[in-house]
C-alpha cells in the first residue's frame, strides 16, 4: 500500500505538534534540516518529542522550542535562571536563548533508519551526546569531513 505523502507548511504543523504536547501527547516525526549533525541526520532519523511535565531540563537535554516564530529542536548547553542556552550540535558558533515558557516539549526518543529506537536517557545517548559536545572546537572539522563525505556513503 502506497502512502499519500502531502507537504504542509511548517507552522501548520508545528502548530499541530505544539498542540499535540501541550495536551499530554507525544508526537513522532522526522528530523529536517542539518543543525543538529552527527546524531540527528536530516531527514533520516525521527524523534519522539514529550511534554516535559515536572522534570527538570538540564544541560544535555534536546528540546523543540520556540524563538522568533520559528520552531527550533536544539539541545541545552547551560540554564540561567529561567533562561537557556541552546545550540545544535552542527552549529559551531550560534547559540539560542530561550524562556521556559517557550519550551514546547523534550526528546526521549530516537528512530534510526534501521528502526533502531534509542532512549535520550540510555547511557549510549548521553555519552555519545557529551563526546560530541566534548569536541569542542574540533567540531567544525568534524563537520567539515562529514560534508564532503555525505554523497560518498549514501
Amino acid at each position: 500500500m502506497e502512502m499519500d505523502m502531502r507537504q504542509i507548511a511548517n507552522e501548520c504543523f508545528f502548530a499541530w505538534v505544539e498542540s499535540e504536547i501541550r495536551s499530554g501527547r507525544s508526537v513522532r516525526f522526522r528530523v529536517k534540516g542539518n543543525s543538529m549533525r552527527p546524531l540527528l541526520r536530516n531527514g533520516k532519523e525521527e524523534v519522539v518529542v514529550e511534554p516535559c511535565g515536572k522534570q527538570v531540563l538540564k544541560p544535555g537535554h534536546v528540546i523543540l522550542f520556540r524563538q522568533s516564530g520559528r520552531y527550533v529542536l536544539h539541545r541545552i548547553i547551560q540554564k540561567r535562571g529561567s533562561h537557556y542556552l541552546m545550540q545544535g550540535d552542527g552549529v559551531c558558533r550560534f547559540y539560542e536563548e530561550c524562556e521556559e515558557t517557550d519550551i514546547i516539549g523534550v526528546v526521549r526518543r530516537v528512530y534510526r533508519p534501521s528502526g533502531k529506537m534509542i532512549e535520550t536517557d540510555s547511557v549510549g545517548w548521553r555519552l555519545g551526546s557529551r563526546l560530541w559536545l566534548g569536541l569542542g572546537r574540533f567540531r567544525r572539522v568534524v563537520l567539515r569531513v562529514l560534508n564532503r563525505v555525505d554523497g560518498v556513503f549514501p
